[in-house]
């Protein structure tokens, strides 16, 4: 003979803190549905979570089924940088350039010269004391001013 659930009355569900299907005590309801309920074995109280109900498996459908398209590989950052500095390198005078300073200021398009990193030249000022710089093996973020 079913009852109808009421506070007091005892069912199962899952503890929040012992994280198990457990017994609980129903502590408050609203109307016919269930709000909070406290666990027997650790006495904790928490909101009521009814159970997931388990879904059917969808009816396979016959039919064409979709043939994923290839991914593109995505592009190679370095590779870009390689490529620019490429384009850049016949327009650079080694003579001309300034030696890397982390005191100094510079402005885009400076040719610098690194102790460790060689030539390179200034891409983007980031204020308030750093510069993007294009070196021939990558760009770096350097201090400066």
């Amino acid at each position: 003979m079913n009852r109808p659930l009421s506070a007091g009355s005892l069912i199962v569900t899952k503890c929040t803190r012992c994280r198990a299907e457990l017994n609980h005590t129903i502590v408050a309801m609203v109307g016919d549905k269930i709000v909070r309920v406290e666990c027997d074995t650790c006495h904790g109280t928490h909101a009521y979570h009814a159970p997931k109900t388990v879904k059917e498996a969808a009816a396979a459908k016959t039919g064409q089924t979709k043939v994923a398209a290839a991914r593109k590989a995505k592009a190679d950052p370095d590779e870009a940088d390689r490529e620019e500095w490429a384009s850049l390198q016949s327009g650079m005078d080694p003579d001309k350039a300034v030696r890397y300073d982390m005191n100094a200021t510079y402005r885009v398009n400076t040719l610098l010269i690194h102790s460790h990193f060689g030539l390179g030249i200034v891409k983007a000022v980031l204020p308030p004391n750093k510069i993007a710089v294009l070196f021939q093996d990558s760009k770096k973020l350097l201090r400066c001013g």
